[in-house]
């Protein structure tokens, strides 16, 4: 068993090191209106190719918020040139997969096909974003579809809760408001509305079309340059949209509900922001806390301390650490299930395992650490499509693509004093935002919770 073990061991080792030595070039060209080209070839017959722009909730108002997620069911229900019929006929014969996802910093239409159709994959993705149809009866139809949608996400009872996270944590501020919406805009926006988002933000400078597997990046900035040149990089007036500062807010959200038969909470500090140096010590440190799944085993034999004692206790369903980074904050927290009777231990261990990271983290802990978030950074590229958001997220966040070889850097350089510092930095003695839904009325009195953030220390 130990020599299985030690084999194991070796060859993610070795599969690691392989990764970084042999990670292609990523290419980037801008075209004259400011539209970025990137791009890893990595040989494949597949590919996955396209556009990601920086748009997202955060860029809405209370009134017009989820028009981004509609736009989205908007885009594949036909183009000028392609009715919606025809649309689904094109992406069928060439057996791809059309798609598109919206967050609260990014939007993104993408397509996996053959890398030998790719230049009919970059023609329709043109369409789809810059010639929509948005038609009025296409809406009314979409709308239905949406509000649809909203009904399946409150049962999606993690969603609802971290999304309660970020309206409290805040509050006040753009970065509250959920992704799809309200069901009373999802019920009044109008194609006005559409029209002017669209108008607003999916601008050149703003947008990376982004390709990775069997792709040529001369081809891909030739056909950029067929089918994107024309995007406007101008606004009107002063209409440039600029993000208003997003202030965090020590505070909490229940949702109480008895009759449901476990509790969601979250609870989180505010954390570093996309670019920040000391993001690499915090995901060292969210590695060491790691997850637990009930369902997964391992029990009290788990490396991570609040895993073990989860598993041997029965504190809890599940957890896991998490460290959301968007352009000027963060969110670093932990979100846990767990039956009523349970609450109050998981919130104390959460935050205990929190001052650990503060004050008795040993060498011991990084090491073990920074293996879980190499292994945990090289398994989210597997594939031409998350290479491909990997790139066109990280064009927009750092205007590059960060390298493996660096992030492995980067996280060899993290030592127990660091993550300590700052960790200390975020979490010692700062107020907390928490998001509870279910039979929650264990759940510690906020101003307990605040309190532990300093005592637990000592």
């Amino acid at each position: 068993m130990r020599y299985g073990l030690h084999n194991y061991r070796f060859e993610v080792k070795k599969f690691y090191a392989q990764s970084l030595a042999g990670a292609p070039e990523t290419r980037l060209t801008a075209l004259d209106n400011g539209l970025r080209v990137a791009s890893e070839e990595t040989g494949h017959a597949t590919c996955t190719v396209g556009l990601w722009i920086g748009a997202g909730s955060r860029y809405e108002s209370e009134k017009n918020n989820g028009a981004g997620f509609f736009l989205e069911h908007m885009a594949f229900k036909g183009t000028k040139k392609h009715p919606q019929t025809a649309l689904e006929q094109e992406v069928e014969s060439m057996g791809a997969h059309l798609s598109a996802y919206t967050s609260r910093e990014h939007t993104a239409y993408y397509m996996k096909t053959l890398a030998k159709d790719l230049p009919k994959a970059v023609e329709l993705l043109s369409e789809v974003v810059q010639h929509c149809s948005l038609n009025e009866a296409d809406v009314e139809q979409q709308r239905a579809v949406v509000l649809r949608e909203l009904e399946e996400v409150e049962g999606n009872l993690q969603e609802v809760c971290l999304d309660l996270l970020h309206a409290t944590a805040f509050q006040g501020t753009p970065l509250s408001y959920s992704v799809l919406g309200p069901s009373s805009n999802a019920r009044t926006l109008s194609r006005q509305d559409l029209v002017e988002y669209l108008g607003s933000h999916y601008k050149a400078p703003r947008m990376v079309l982004s390709a990775a597997g069997g792709v040529n990046h001369e081809e891909l900035v030739g056909l950029a340059k067929t089918h994107f040149s024309g995007l406007s990089f101008e606004y009107e007036g002063d209409a440039i949209p600029v993000l208003s500062p997003c202030r965090f807010t020590g505070s909490e959200i229940r949702m109480r509900d008895d009759a449901m038969p476990l509790a969601h909470v979250a609870i989180a500090v505010e954390g570093a922001r996309v670019g920040s140096p000391d993001i690499v010590p915090l995901m060292v440190a969210n590695s060491i806390i790691g997850s637990y799944d009930i369902k997964s085993g391992g029990g009290k034999n788990m490396s991570s301390r609040l895993a073990a004692m989860a598993a041997e206790e029965n504190f809890c369903e599940s957890f896991q650490a998490f460290h959301s980074s968007y352009s000027d904050t963060g969110l670093m927290g932990m979100y846990f299930v767990t039956d009523m009777h349970h609450i109050e231990d998981m919130m104390h261990w959460s935050q205990n395992a929190w001052m650990n990271m503060c004050t008795t983290v040993t060498d011991s802990d990084v090491a073990r650490g920074k293996k879980s978030l190499k292994a945990s950074l090289v398994a989210q590229l597997n594939g031409t499509t998350p290479i491909c958001d990997d790139i066109g997220r990280h064009v927009l966040n750092y205007g590059r693509r960060v390298p493996l070889a660096e992030w492995d850097a980067r996280i060899n350089a993290v030592t127990p004093k660091m993550v300590r510092d700052v960790c200390s930095k975020y979490i010692y003695d700062k107020c907390p935002a928490v998001a509870a839904v279910g039979p929650v009325e264990q759940l510690p009195d906020y101003n307990r919770t605040r309190a532990s953030m300093y005592w637990l220390r000592f």
